[in-house]
């Protein structure tokens, strides 16, 4: 779903200057590649790591429509880390939830939660 908010902003909104935000989740046992960092020496390093192939698709999707992307990468819950950035930018846009059925019940409550409490318009791409 992430990768249908990207086109859609890239469709929608060609002259936006576009930010890939990617949440590395805080350990917990719904989080199960996020569990693993905390048996790592530098987090920081292992969650831009398992953010290097989403931001390779990314890039590859943005330069389907010729524009250059930025991205970032944050640890935490991904409703709180979209949240704090999102006064930095004029809107946000975010899937509607992600793949698995944990990504649905867990993600999908992301969507939710960034919709009601952002300070910026919200479009939530399915």
């Amino acid at each position: 779903m992430a990768e249908c908010a990207l086109e859609y902003a890239l469709e929608n909104h060609p002259d936006a200057a576009i930010t890939v935000l990617h949440v590395v989740g805080e350990p917990s046992p719904w989080w199960g590649e996020a569990t693993s960092l905390a048996l790592k020496e530098d987090v920081e390093e292992v969650a831009a790591e398992q953010s290097a192939e989403v931001f390779d698709d990314a890039r590859a999707l943005a330069a389907e429509y010729d524009v250059e992307i930025c991205t970032e990468v944050r640890l935490g819950h991904p409703a709180r880390a979209i949240l704090n950035r999102a006064a930095d930018f004029d809107a946000v846009v975010l899937g509607s939830h992600g793949g698995s059925l944990v990504d649905r019940l867990v993600v999908g409550n992301v969507a939710q939660k960034v919709f009601r409490n952002a300070p910026v318009p919200v479009i939530v791409a399915r």
